[in-house]
């Protein structure tokens, strides 16, 4: 997104997410054929949360040269944390008309366990969403890059931490709802949730946390930081030798990863209406690995595509041929390995480079 160009193409984006999207959605009548539905509202803010994820992936993997298999878990916990607010929202509304989650109640629990304290807070919600999945990716990645841990074996222990607290989230005594997770969702902030102005409103906030993300990005991948990311990606014994302290770069950034990671899952959440341990398996942290690498890993712009492209065919497929999707996926990671190793978004620039050069020379 660098140049003229860049900018027009959000300028576009941002017309079609805060402007074109809600006016077809609220203001057209359903039997037109300029009428958004709900569905495709909800289908595209989904979305949007998964490039939030992909454009986070990208930060570490395109630009600092780490591979982690386990963002599935920070973008889960971002939405157990958001997940509890909204599940305290419910009051006495569900099915057993007591002010505490249905599941609590059916297992007789009496009171909230001490990781729901102060849950009915949407401050306190926010917070947790940011401070969780931080705290979390920055003790794991500061024990992990001080002992040099890199490569194949960085990816095998961060899919491994993945699987285990999928495990741990299964189990009903941890508190998060057991194998059903949170869902039945009716209210955030006091507002019905299932209203269309609720959903444009959450569609909206996710369009934009998606820009934003995406211009903090290019703010760092740009800046001195981003180039000693990239220095130790390509050489970081290098890097080392010239002074600088690898740890604290590659933490941070792994650190700012995960945090938006858990604000893209406390935004999936509630267009969503669930979140469970599901979320948290090995595979959709492969997902997201093959989204960057479809759209083209160290673009920024590459992972936002690959996610589209993946997940719109993951609709398309699991819709029409739903046992057929896994084999679909990894034959399209195998192509994309194979004959598109910088991506989509690579595979363009050669083409409009060679385009222009064959122009030049006619």
């Amino acid at each position: 997104m660098y140049g003229p160009k860049g900018w027009t193409a959000l300028a576009l984006a941002a017309a079609v997410v805060f402007v074109a999207f809600p006016v077809m959605n609220l203001a057209v009548a359903p039997g037109s054929p300029f009428h958004v539905s709900a569905f495709l509202v909800g289908l595209v803010g989904k979305i949007m949360c998964y490039m939030i994820v992909a454009v986070a992936m990208d930060l570490v993997w395109g630009f600092a040269g780490i591979l982690s298999l386990g963002h599935g878990l920070f973008f889960a916990l971002g939405g157990y944390c958001f997940g509890m607010y909204l599940m305290r929202q419910i009051g006495a509304d569900g099915q057993y008309h007591v002010n505490m989650p249905d599941f609590m109640v059916f297992l007789d629990w009496k009171e909230f366990p001490w990781q729901w304290w102060n849950s009915a807070s949407f401050l306190w919600a926010i917070f947790l969403v940011v401070a969780v999945p931080g705290l979390l990716a920055f003790v794991f990645g500061y024990f992990a890059f001080r002992s040099r841990v890199k490569g194949v074996y960085f990816s095998i222990i961060t899919q491994a931490l993945t699987y285990a607290a999928m495990l741990l989230f299964f189990r009903n005594a941890t508190g998060f709802g057991g194998n059903n997770g949170f869902t039945d969702f009716k209210r955030i902030l006091g507002i019905p949730i299932a209203t269309p102005e609720t959903r444009m409103a959450l569609f909206a906030l996710t369009g934009a946390t998606l820009a934003a993300t995406l211009l903090l990005g290019r703010f760092i991948v740009t800046s001195k930081f981003g180039r000693v990311l990239a220095a130790i990606r390509d050489a970081e014994a290098r890097v080392m030798f010239c002074g600088y302290d690898t740890l604290w770069y590659k933490l941070f950034i792994w650190t700012l990863s995960a945090v938006l990671c858990g604000i893209a899952g406390a935004l999936y959440v509630p267009q969503v209406g669930i979140i469970n341990p599901g979320e948290m398996s090995p595979a959709n942290s492969i997902e997201i690995a093959i989204w960057t690498a479809v759209g083209g890993r160290g673009t920024l712009v590459g992972p936002i595509i690959g996610a589209g492209l993946v997940n719109g065919a993951k609709s398309v497929f699991t819709d029409a041929f739903p046992e057929y999707w896994l084999y679909v996926l990894g034959m399209l990671f195998i192509l994309v390995t194979l004959f598109l190793p910088d991506g989509v978004v690579g595979w363009a620039k050669r083409t409009w480079a060679a385009r222009s050069g064959a122009g030049e020379r006619a």
